[in-house]
């Protein structure tokens, strides 16, 4: 059953506190004002993981969209009293076929293929973020933080959704599909290593490999301007906006811990880092995005691969 997000009342159309979390227009016409009632979690944490493990795509985010509506309307409590297992994998479609990251094949740009090859990679990167956001929430539910916090997680969930579902629709547009290439593990990977700790996650998802996408996404998002690729490129621009905005939660809660725990977030970042992140940092870099993010230079240049 589908229902829409508002509803009426005395014949007042009223909105939920939600709907300004959904930015309906910026979906795909599928997913426009609908959600399914039938998979309302009981608590945040048990949304979290019903996302997680969800192995179909459209369930995935069907169940992102749910708990995220009934976690803004106020519908939801925390769940940590009666903890849900946390899965180690996400749940997944059969394909892409998951090799190693040598192995995934670069295209040009300037070719139909490369541009499908480039969306498809990157749909993979928003598929992954998607399950990253709740493992935070779901793993880390019982850290003694704000309810800001999942505020926050659970919109980066929802925009994730959003990135993966614009992309797999333009692949389809593009006659393919999510799972017609290979793609690799990378990142599941970074969730994998830092499962121990939230100060160690925050350092290495949002503040490593989300503040990658501001580097590389404004080129990317200039070359399909050039080629006339304006349904790509519109994709991009959603992106890069909203991905400045998950690294500013990864920031300011990074910051947060380490007031709490009497440590200097920019040393503790290049700790944390150097111990959990394989290889240097590699520029260019794009310090104005991620200073507006809240990551100045002084976190990371220490660690790039340059030195400077």
């Amino acid at each position: 059953m589908w229902k829409k997000f508002s509803k009426l009342h005395d014949n007042i159309l009223v909105e939920a506190p939600s709907e300004r979390y959904f930015q309906p227009n910026e979906w795909p016409a599928f997913w426009r004002d609908r959600l399914d009632l039938e998979c309302r979690p009981n608590s945040l944490q048990e949304g979290a993981v019903k996302a997680l493990k969800a192995g179909a795509l459209q369930d995935k985010i069907a169940f992102t969209r749910e708990t995220a509506r009934h976690w803004f309307d106020g519908k939801l409590g925390l769940g940590g009293a009666v903890l849900t297992k946390v899965p180690d994998r996400p749940g997944r479609p059969d394909l892409p076929k998951l090799v190693p990251p040598q192995q995934t094949k670069k295209r040009s740009l300037r070719s139909e293929k490369g541009r499908f090859a480039l969306l498809h990679a990157i749909a993979h990167i928003e598929l992954n973020a998607i399950d990253l956001a709740w493992d935070i929430v779901a793993r880390f539910v019982n850290q003694g933080m704000p309810r800001s916090f999942f505020d926050g997680w659970v919109r980066v969930a929802l925009e994730e959704s959003k990135h993966f579902s614009l992309l797999q629709e333009r692949l389809s547009e593009m006659g393919g599909a999510y799972g017609d290439l290979d793609a690799h593990d990378g990142l599941w990977e970074a969730a994998q290593v830092t499962s121990h700790g939230l100060t160690a996650r925050l350092a290495v998802v949002p503040l490593i490999l989300e503040a990658r996408g501001l580097d590389i996404t404004p080129s990317l998002l200039e070359k399909m301007e050039e080629i006339g690729d304006d349904r790509s490129a519109r994709i991009f621009h959603i992106i890069y906006r909203d991905e400045q905005g998950h690294v500013a939660v990864g920031a300011k809660w990074f910051r947060y811990l380490c007031l709490r725990e009497g440590k200097e977030p920019a040393a503790a970042f290049q700790e944390l880092v150097r111990k959990h992140f394989r290889g240097p940092l590699k520029p260019p870099f794009n310090d104005m995005a991620r200073a507006r993010a809240g990551l100045t230079p002084g976190f990371y240049r220490a660690l790039s691969s340059s030195g400077t």
